[in-house]
């Protein structure tokens, strides 16, 4: 193949003057066509505005924490659809997560099948009329690598929080606060009372 080097336009300005190693000379029109193909180089040479400002593995790692695609876009000048665009395999991660927790087993009771977090829960709610589609679940992960399950559920004062912190390797569930401790039957944490109080004889829900 021969190499060309342009020289600039023709005299006319109707061709491009073309020049060999050689010397020789060679010319092209220049036509819509060339015209075309040379503009079209330029466009698809500026960066596209539908590029996000921030990486990709960035966006997945603060929705893989718990941010939502709202303040990802407000935090980083972003549209929220370029960065829903890379949300469906850490939402899907998300529910997965939360469903491997809710499975697994706090307890076993003779002769049964062990009893898993989520049995538990609706065990627990139910004397309250407490159904299980009224329960809403959250989870993010932490930087050392586990998982905050977060529960919330209608209670007397309206809605109701607990957490657990979940290691999906070593596959345990730890109660990170009075309600999920409440939850899981263990024993309240202890209450300041005024010294003429009354101590109560059975366990209550700790947010009542």
């Amino acid at each position: 193949m021969t190499e060309l080097r342009l020289n600039g336009k023709t005299e006319d300005g109707l061709y491009l003057s073309l020049h060999d190693n050689d010397g020789q000379e060679f010319t092209v029109r220049v036509s819509d066509t060339l015209r075309a193909a040379v503009n079209q180089q330029r466009l698809m040479a500026v960066p596209s505005n539908d590029e996000p400002t921030i990486s990709i593995k960035e966006i997945q790692r603060l929705l893989r924490a718990g941010q939502t695609a709202e303040q990802i876009a407000r935090e980083n000048q972003t549209t929220i659809e370029k960065i829903e665009r890379f949300a469906g395999p850490i939402l899907s991660e998300r529910i997965y997560i939360i469903d491997q927790a809710q499975q697994i087993a706090i307890r076993k009771e003779g002769g049964r099948d062990p009893v898993t977090l989520l049995g538990t829960v609706i065990s627990r709610l139910a004397p309250r009329n407490i159904d299980s589609s009224e329960l809403s679940w959250d989870t993010w992960r932490l930087e050392d690598g586990t998982w905050t399950i977060e529960l919330h559920y209608p209670n007397s004062s309206g809605i109701g929080i607990a957490q657990w912190s979940f290691d999906a390797t070593l596959r345990t569930v730890t109660s990170m606060d009075e309600n999920a401790r409440w939850m899981m039957g263990d024993e309240p944490a202890p209450r300041q009372l005024p010294t003429a109080a009354l101590v109560p004889t059975e366990t209550s829900h700790p947010s009542e």
